[in-house]
């Protein structure tokens, strides 16, 4: 299985994603985001969509937890 990590760099430090799968058409991949030590998942088809869902889902438990202070 075939895992690639994306960096990319912010103010804060850097937003990691980990994607694995996706090996042919039609086949089940997920995606990892990564950032200060808060992680969110997304499983999926697309590959596109499913990174996407992923740094949304983190987006979402970022800003929850900053309302939180």
């Amino acid at each position: 299985m075939r895992m690639e990590i994306m960096l990319i760099p912010l103010k804060n430090g850097y937003l990691k994603v980990f994607v694995s799968g996706f090996d042919r058409l039609g086949t089940w991949g997920h995606s990892v985001a990564v950032f200060n030590g808060i992680s969110a998942t997304a499983k999926g088809f697309n590959k596109k969509r499913t990174i996407v869902q992923s740094i949304a889902k983190l987006h979402k438990s970022l800003e929850e937890k900053s309302g939180e202070k």
